[in-house]
């Protein structure tokens, strides 16, 4: 047989799977109407398992049988996705437990952010909620979590990602600890800036404080000087201790802000290497509510730890025609080796695109969560 013969035997077996497989989705649609009626979940573990097996047997050879494990991996994938999409269109998908509001109460909130005064935290909640707000700070990422958690704070403003540095992989951990929600988010531009005591020239200096991630982030600069360089908690926390000491010797990097809030002179500006450095900051509240114009979704979710498992639960990204902006992992304590997704993707939670992806992800998913709609 030539090549134009065999071709055409496979565009009519191709004709006959299509077919079939057009068949067992009209059957699916079946079962979704008595899963319906009968209130039974969509995803049967166990049974797909025992589907795997029987038609892994039916092949010939190792080959064949690897191939076909996954072509009914997806088969049965799609078959959820159209019952989970019937479900929600029948309105079975399962009440959020989020409130949709027009606006957030700015006026009379209570703010807590990370840091002393003039920190990059208290920049971007200025900027997200207006130069009156009614605020306080707290010494760590916990001890903000903790203040909207038991109620002496509305809100609170955590970085979650600078651009060069990457994410803040403890605000990750903390929004699983507690049940808190992300409702805004504030994204501000970082200029380091070299700050000393008023009278201070650059040969004065001998010890700079800063942040590990703003030392970091000026690394050029510093490499430049034979200066000690001491990290400290934030950066605000450094211009504090270098106007508290009035020691000429020492110099702190942090934000013009903070150089104004401590009466420091500005030796240099930009003193960080990249021009385009900003840094994300959420807003998070312990009421389960988001924006009705929000349009990002974030949540988390675990995954068994074996092979494909993250694949499928990706795949109602896709089926769902939902944007996903970003994919982080972060290890789940006391089990090695295994991981929590973190997930940002377009979409509100009032669409149905996005009920039917969470109702796949819940239904197959260990601990899905959602983070928050803003």
């Amino acid at each position: 047989m030539d090549l134009m013969d065999l071709r055409k035997q496979i565009d009519e077996i191709d004709a006959q799977i299509v077919e079939l497989y057009e068949k067992r989705m009209d059957i699916s649609r079946q079962v979704a109407e008595y899963k319906i009626e009968t209130g039974k979940k969509v995803f049967d573990k166990a049974r797909e398992e025992e589907k795997i097996r029987k038609v892994k047997s039916l092949t010939c050879n190792e080959f064949n049988s690897q191939g076909i494990e996954e072509l009914f991996e997806q088969i049965m994938s799609m078959s959820r996705k159209l019952q989970y999409r019937l479900l929600t269109e029948h309105g079975s998908s399962g009440r959020l437990p989020f409130i949709g509001v027009d606006a957030l109460e700015k006026e009379k909130a209570r703010v807590v952010f990370q840091g002393a005064e003039g920190a990059y935290s208290q920049a971007a909640m200025m900027q997200y909620f207006g130069d009156k707000v009614n605020s306080f700070h707290v010494d760590t990422f916990r001890d903000a979590m903790a203040a909207i958690d038991e109620g002496s704070a509305d809100f609170a403003v955590l970085p979650i990602e600078n651009s060069t540095a990457g994410i803040v992989s403890e605000i990750y951990d903390l929004l699983v600890e507690f049940e808190n929600y992300i409702v805004g988010e504030q994204i501000i531009k970082i200029e380091h800036c070299l700050m000393a005591t008023p009278g201070t020239r650059m040969e004065d200096i001998k010890t700079v404080y800063s942040h590990p991630q703003s030392l970091m982030q000026s690394a050029r600069f510093l490499n430049e000087h034979s200066w000690r360089q001491i990290s400290m908690q934030n950066n605000a926390f450094a211009a504090l201790k270098v106007a508290e000491d009035k020691d000429k010797t020492q110099a702190a990097i942090a934000s013009e802000y903070a150089a104004k809030r401590y009466d420091l002179e500005v030796l240099l500006k930009g003193v960080n290497q990249s021009s385009t450095n900003s840094t994300r900051f959420i807003i998070v509240t312990n009421q389960k509510i988001f924006l009705k114009e929000a349009g990002k979704v974030s949540i988390c979710f675990e995954v068994a730890h074996e092979s494909g498992s993250l694949y499928h639960m990706l795949s109602h990204f896709i089926y769902n025609n939902l944007n996903m902006n970003r994919i982080e992992s972060r290890p789940v304590e006391g089990r090695d080796w295994e991981y929590r997704f973190f997930i940002d993707f377009d979409g509100n939670l009032s669409d149905s695109a996005v009920k039917n992806a969470l109702r796949g992800l819940r239904e197959e998913a260990r601990n899905m969560r959602i983070l928050g709609n803003y």
